[in-house]
């Protein structure tokens, strides 16, 4: 079973999608506490704007009658006057219109304002049941005078817009802060890989010229002529002079050009071939061998090492390391790499490019995530596992502009 291991350092950048997963929950739940008591005072504050309006009912019901002292005049006077903020409309039994804190200017003929006012009313039952006016007759007999409408007041639709102004403020601030945040980490890392390029290529310089002039030494040695020996050892030195030159361009900007895809690929290959067991075999795929991509030589044939040694890794001591070089469609050039191997599970592919993260029992879980910077940074293109599936084997897709 695969043990995820997670190095010294980076803990900060596994812990991350947690962080974030734990911000976002603490937000909806103050989101939600924050709507939940608006809509409290909402509902309070309606209720109270519906009793005023049965008490501004009462209080037209109280001026309708002729049976009103000073007194009873006064405070019905009062109550009708004091309404500066619902918008109200009654209709008499005999059809007139009359309003409170709507804005109709007052000059119009009175067919255009009864429009206006129609349409009030209509806006109106949507929002709230009429309030009924009656009277007394005569006879002591209560009857309908008429219906009052009303609608919320400017108080109380501000009030219901505020939490949901206030929680925009909030998203943008949080979406702002996420791109500092993630520029922040971005800026970070990247200071992290030119660093540990530069100083490896530093490092690599002294023995990488010492081991070349014993190289030399040893091409005189009439001994080791013709066995092969200075030969390969002349390969892992120019190998290694390669290497010096990739950490090198890690922080600059390589410079593309046109490259035949197969031979970089054949390149690859054919240093691996000899310097992995007998048992895994590769093999290379292409209807045309004049497919040519914009890229830099040496960082390329570094993410394909890096794709192939991690599929020598997957299989063990035997397996098939299969490589396909296909023509896509809008001046696009796809890689594919798939492997015998033991597969990953969802969890693994989701994670397999973030720094860091290894199955491996020794590693720092760099190599995948350079690989993504080389392709997707300085090469304009794509790197994923376009499929995996346990105990079947592994394919990783790169995808290139075509030259």
């Amino acid at each position: 079973m695969e043990k995820r291991t997670r190095q010294p350092g980076m803990d900060f950048y596994q812990e991350n999608v947690y962080l974030k997963w734990v911000v976002l929950a603490v937000s909806v739940l103050i989101s939600i506490g924050s709507i939940y008591y608006t809509n409290v005072l909402i509902g309070q504050l309606r209720n109270r704007e519906r009793e005023q309006v049965k008490l501004f009912t009462r209080a037209l019901e109280y001026t309708f009658s002729n049976s009103l002292d000073e007194n009873l005049q006064f405070i019905s006077e009062e109550i009708l006057f004091k309404n500066n903020s619902i918008p109200i409309i009654w209709i008499t039994r005999d059809g007139k219109y009359e309003f409170q804190n709507i804005a109709i200017d007052e000059k119009l003929p009175e067919k255009a304002r009864n429009q206006l006012l129609k349409e009030q009313v209509e806006e109106m039952k949507l929002q709230y049941e009429p309030i009924e006016m009656t009277y007394r007759n005569d006879q002591g007999v209560l009857e309908n005078y008429g219906l009052v409408y009303y609608k919320n007041s400017f108080l109380l639709n501000q009030l219901i817009l505020y939490p949901y102004i206030q929680l925009s403020v909030i998203a943008i601030f949080a979406f702002i802060s996420y791109l500092a945040f993630n520029y922040s980490k971005t800026a970070e890392q990247n200071r992290v890989w030119v660093g540990l390029a530069k100083e490896t290529a530093h490092q690599l310089g002294t023995p990488l010229s010492s081991l070349m002039a014993w190289v030399e030494v040893l091409r005189d040695d009439p001994e080791l002529s013709g066995r092969g020996i200075v030969e390969e050892l002349d390969k892992d030195v120019r190998k290694l002079r390669v290497v010096t030159e990739r950490f090198s361009s890690i922080g600059s900007t390589p410079v593309l050009k046109p490259e035949n895809i197969l031979q970089l690929v054949n390149n690859v290959v054919g240093y691996l071939q000899p310097r992995v067991s007998a048992k895994i075999n590769f093999e290379v795929h292409t209807l045309s061998e004049k497919i040519e991509a914009n890229v830099h030589a040496p960082l390329f044939e570094w993410v394909l090492e890096n794709l192939c040694k991690n599929a020598v890794d997957a299989m063990g001591s035997t397996g098939i390391i299969s490589i396909r070089i296909i023509r896509g469609s809008g001046q696009k050039v796809f890689i594919d790499i798939t492997d015998t191997g033991k597969g990953m599970p969802r969890h693994v592919v989701a994670n397999v490019f973030k720094p860091g993260f290894t199955t491996k029992k020794r590693g720092w879980g760099l190599g995948l995530a350079l690989a993504k910077r080389i392709i997707e940074i300085y090469h304009n293109g794509r790197i994923y596992v376009k499929s995996s599936e346990e105990n079947m084997g592994t394919t990783f897709r790169i995808e290139l502009r075509s030259a």
